[in-house]
């Protein structure tokens, strides 16, 4: 709890706040209301349902007349709410080193691998998959959560005795100013390729919100960039404080020398200051061999040995990404978070390596999200799987069936290999009663995700749990 002139010494108000609030909805008695500009809502408007449950002030970037609570007035309460929020949980991101993570795929892999090198009692995450730490684990309800939440979460880092956290960054948290409080000890990138342009508007703005993280890294903190990568001089561009890269040129300050993959693990080489390192990996794909450098880069940058974090890399598990089942089947499934057509055909290119026969994706495209990436999505899928299922993820107020119809529509007369199913539980039956010895199934887009997203409203939902129901209901129907 504080109180408002802590905040805003010149108010001359004694009132206490006990929390911060940008949501009208969820205001209790006794909460700061900031009055921020949603994407369709402007919040001032709300300011009668907040005063009635309870707002003890609110902090306003207009003028709103008369109220029966006190008023402060900033220049924009956007950008005021990561200052206030900072200071209100007593600055947690000072207290720890921080550690951010960008790119467009590979940021929750990357982040939960440098967490696991730490130790969770040391380190702390906020990601895709929530937040977590030795101590507890909960929700975020972003990948990189407004401040009205960033910031109790570091808090409680803090009071879990964590000294580092690590977080994955996203263009859009940049794009919104969620993290302009911030400075990084350390930032990372894993790759640059084409997203969310219906929130960036074009390919160069989105480039530019990724390497605000670089912009905002402490002079003498460190740029960990992959090398082999078609925008790294971009990202070297700028850079204002140390930078280490990872990739496989001899000039690298972590080689990707070799590496053998296969079903279960990877065998890789890694050089750094001159000695050669053989890791096996528990991770799979050639991509997990450059998230496994970049974290190892990140870490090594912090003080870390490489004796010392290599000891941890068995014990790595990423929820939710390439998350092969234990089925007891004579063909596979597997659960991925691969959403982009980079990721996808990635993901698709290494399963090809592996001793199966068909392939059979269940995909969909967010609704209310990048409209342009999905036929390219719908032409990555069929031209690398034998067969595809096209059905919803979290289409919100969009109209599946639409959705779908934007994913296939380049493929109506060229191919033949795929099918809509709109309803997901139903998708994911599809495939499973398809599946013939030694068929992989892959289950893709959300990963380890506990909700859909509906007209409707936010149901429980969760892929894993629904592969593992219709496996169980087909091998009563296989058995009787």
């Amino acid at each position: 709890m504080k109180k408002l002139i802590d905040l805003y010494p010149d108010c001359g108000v004694d009132v206490n706040i006990k929390d911060i609030k940008i949501n009208s909805k969820e205001v209790n008695p006794g909460d700061m209301f900031v009055c921020t500009m949603g994407v369709s809502a402007d919040r001032h408007d709300f300011i009668p349902e907040a005063i009635k449950n309870g707002a003890s002030c609110v902090v306003v970037s207009r003028d709103v007349g008369t109220l029966s609570v006190p008023a402060i007035k900033v220049p924009d309460t956007n950008r005021e709410l990561p200052f206030l929020c900072q200071k209100f949980y007593d600055y947690p991101d000072k207290k720890m080193k921080m550690i951010g993570v960008t790119g467009t795929d590979g940021k929750t892999s990357t982040t939960t691998i440098i967490q696991t090198l730490i130790g969770n009692d040391l380190c702390g995450y906020i990601g895709t998959n929530g937040r977590s730490c030795a101590k507890f684990s909960g929700d975020s309800p972003n990948t990189t959560p407004d401040a009205q939440n960033m910031y109790p979460f570091l808090n409680e880092f803090v009071g879990a005795g964590c000294k580092y956290a690590a977080l994955e960054t996203s263009s859009e948290a940049f794009f919104r100013g969620r993290l302009q409080a911030m400075e990084f000890d350390v930032s990372a990138i894993t790759n640059i390729t084409s997203e969310h342009l219906n929130i960036h508007g074009s390919f160069e703005n989105y480039l530019e919100c990724k390497l605000q993280l670089f912009k905002q890294t402490k002079k003498e903190g460190f740029a960990v960039l992959n090398k082999d990568d078609q925008y790294y001089e971009k990202c070297r561009e700028a850079c204002s404080c140390n930078v280490l890269t990872y990739g496989k040129d001899s000039s690298c300050d972590l080689q990707i020398v070799s590496y053998k993959l296969y079903p279960d693990h990877s065998d890789i080489v890694y050089k750094y200051h001159d000695t050669e390192y053989n890791i096996t990996s528990p991770l799979m794909g050639d991509f997990n061999v450059y998230n496994l450098a970049c974290a190892l880069l990140c870490v090594l940058s912090l003080g870390f040995s490489m004796e010392s974090i290599i000891k941890k890399i068995p014990n790595i598990n990423i929820s939710g990404r390439l998350d092969l089942l234990n089925t007891q089947t004579p063909y596979y499934v597997m659960v991925d978070y691969a959403h982009t057509p980079n990721g996808i055909s990635k993901l698709l290119n290494f399963v090809h390596t592996l001793d199966i026969n068909r392939s059979i994706v269940v995909i969909g495209q967010a609704g209310e999200r990048d409209p342009y990436k999905r036929p390219q999505v719908g032409n990555c899928v069929v031209d690398n799987a034998t067969y595809a299922i096209f059905t919803y993820e979290d289409p919100r107020s969009e109209d599946p069936v639409n959705i779908c119809n934007d994913i296939i529509k380049e493929l109506k007369d060229t191919h033949d290999n795929y099918e809509i199913v709109i309803d997901r539980r139903e998708a994911i039956k599809k495939a499973i009663n398809m599946a013939e010895d030694n068929d992989m199934v892959l289950i893709l887009g959300k990963g380890n995700e506990t909700y859909e997203k509906l007209a409707t409203g936010t149901i429980y939902f969760n892929d894993i749990e629904e592969a593992y129901n219709a496996i169980a209901e087909r091998k009563i129907k296989d058995n009787s």
